[in-house]
């Protein structure tokens, strides 16, 4: 061992371990920090980079520490019963430190890389989730109402106001206090007899927003409250208030970006965010917040939970069988467990490599409200009497790089977790014609948001899209995804005179690897005449290579489209 002889090398492990997350904090902050300047300069390709950026620092310092402790404590790292007591040490030095469940994640991370633990290691590791941190450790701004609202809202956006300034604080405060009394008058509330606005001290921002988080006090009674701050390159302004819960929760959504947010307690502020957003799960707030690995470790808790509560069997998920990836669910529960194949259905030439790579740069990238969040999981251990045997059967003849029986259990090797969703061409044969119209029609959309943001679907199979509860289409099948900006976009030739056309493509036509021929999409678009017809009347652009084309040079030049997650502000508000 290297460790200080001066050092018992109990403290000096849990010290490294808690240097380590230290660490790795402080650049999380430092990041999270930049948000406001890229705000107020309008940089959002930055903004975009510093998401892949936090994103890696995770797994960046748990190897870090890992090596240092390798290297360290030399064979000695491997004795159980001293992390045993490396864990109590540590432990005990954390009570009632805020947002020391973060802390505790972390020294999980470093003892399962030490160990190659399988499913979880009560002596090794934190299991009971934390104690959950009072409101009182959030710092927030509180403002009674008096005699108006108008004067506590110009009060809120000068206490959350930035260098640039406003660019007609009159008409924002206008704006708030109509937004809020016509709310209270649909609920038969009088506005001018609430208690108190209380707002998260923490602007929230992602991509070209920052949003103020807070909450209507009466009496008893809390109401969801989020202003959007748009900087127009002129000023200031907002540019949504938001007041109903459906409408906070898409902006909160499992399909948006990771925020950029400084509260002074984590923990308290997805507790803050749960008060407002009751249905909405802990973990996708701890994700959306950034907290990658928080999220995965409460998702994790309440499935368990919910499997030990439970006696139904894992089964294939609704829809098509993938060419890549087995796909499986609990019906009880609303997430999907997804494991790629050991080898790939045809036409698909990609590898298992490849497949990776597509998932890691759709979690570095901006999500646009279209593009579900998944979690990566290793060594997961379930229960194998839980399985369907056909569905086990299959895991086990067709994916054993990614699975293997463990005696009575089924231990994932290495698994994608997300929401479930409906797939979104079983969805258009379930539904009403009218329901059916509005989801192509948004499907679309979706296609269009996710151009813009510099993703390319890959294959636009409806099969490969879904719809979530709200309605909201969106892309869950990542394997073929790429960046706009990588592919070329080409018009289909006319065919040769001799009737060879594409036939002898060797001679007459190189087709590369990144070459895109948006007129063959509509090979895609399996639906019936009506819904077809309906989404040509709207997006027949998309069959254009033009249009792509369009996306791809803006893209280039650095412009950079952002989608916001809620009905905009009419223009003609501001004077």
């Amino acid at each position: 061992m290297n460790v200080p002889a001066q050092q018992n090398v109990v403290a000096y492990t849990a010290q490294t371990v808690y240097n380590g997350f230290a660490h790795y904090n402080r650049q999380f902050q430092r990041i999270t920090d930049r948000a406001r300047r890229r705000f107020e300069q309008q940089d959002w390709k930055g903004q975009i980079q510093d998401i892949g950026e936090r994103v890696e620092l995770y797994d960046k310092w748990c190897l870090k520490i890992h090596r240092k402790l390798r290297k360290e404590l030399g064979a000695t790292i491997h004795d159980r019963a001293l992390w045993s007591e490396i864990r109590d040490f540590y432990g005990s030095r954390l009570e009632n430190v805020p947002d020391a469940g973060f802390m505790k994640t972390y020294f999980n991370s470093i003892s399962r890389r030490v160990f190659g633990t399988i499913g979880t290691d009560a002596d090794l590791e934190f299991i009971q989730p934390p104690p959950e941190e009072g409101l009182e450790s959030l710092a927030k701004r509180r403002y009674p109402c008096w005699e108006n609202i108008e004067d506590t809202f110009r009060e809120v956006l000068r206490d959350f106001r930035f260098k640039i300034p406003f660019l007609d604080l009159d008409d924002d405060v206008a704006m708030m206090a109509g937004k809020v009394r016509e709310y209270a008058a649909r609920h038969g509330l009088d506005a001018d007899a609430f208690h108190r606005f209380e707002f998260i001290d923490s602007h929230f921002f992602q991509g070209a927003r920052a949003y103020l988080v807070g909450r209507i006090m009466h009496g008893d009674r809390r109401y969801p409250m989020v202003v959007a701050l748009e900087n127009t390159g002129e000023g200031i302004r907002v540019d949504a208030v938001l007041l109903y819960e459906q409408e906070v929760s898409n902006v909160f959504s499992y399909t948006r970006s990771y925020y950029f947010a400084d509260p002074t307690s984590v923990v308290a502020a997805v507790h803050f965010l749960h008060s407002i957003l009751p249905r909405k799960p802990i973990d996708e707030l701890y994700t959306v917040l950034g907290r990658l690995r928080q999220g995965k470790t409460e998702r994790f808790r309440v499935f368990s939970e919910h499997l030990g509560k439970t006696d139904d069997l894992f089964v294939h998920a609704d829809g098509d069988k993938g060419l890549v990836m087995n796909v499986f669910t609990l019906k009880s529960f609303n997430l999907v467990f997804k494991v790629i194949r050991d080898q790939f259905g045809y036409p698909k030439n990609t590898t298992r490599e490849e497949v990776m790579s597509k998932y890691r740069l759709v979690s570095n990238h901006d999500h646009a409200g279209r593009l579900i969040d998944t979690q990566e999981f290793r060594n997961l251990k379930l229960p194998a009497r839980r399985f369907e045997q056909s569905l086990l059967d299959e895991l086990l003849d067709g994916a054993a790089e990614s699975i293997h029986r463990d005696g009575d259990d089924l231990v994932l090797n290495h698994v994608y977790i997300e929401r479930r969703v409906r797939p979104l061409n079983l969805y258009v044969r379930e539904e009403s014609a009218h329901a059916a119209r509005a989801a192509i029609i948004d499907y679309g959309t979706a296609i269009k948001d996710l151009a813009e943001t510099n993703i390319f679907p890959g294959d636009l199979l409806l099969k490969n899209f879904g719809v979530t509860a709200s309605g909201r289409v969106v892309f869950y099948d990542y394997d073929e995804v790429a960046l706009v900006t990588d592919c070329r976009f080409r018009e289909m030739p006319e065919p040769s005179d001799d009737d060879y056309g594409l036939m002898d493509p060797g001679t007459h036509f190189f087709i590369g690897p990144n070459d895109i021929f948006p007129e063959e999409f509509i090979k895609f678009l399996a639906m019936d005449a009506d819904l077809r017809r309906a989404f040509l009347d709207v997006h027949g652009d998309l069959l254009t290579p033009g249009y792509w084309r369009d996306v791809k040079n803006r893209r280039l030049r650095g412009e950079i489209v952002q989608v916001v997650p809620y009905e905009r502000r009419l223009l003609s508000a501001v004077a």
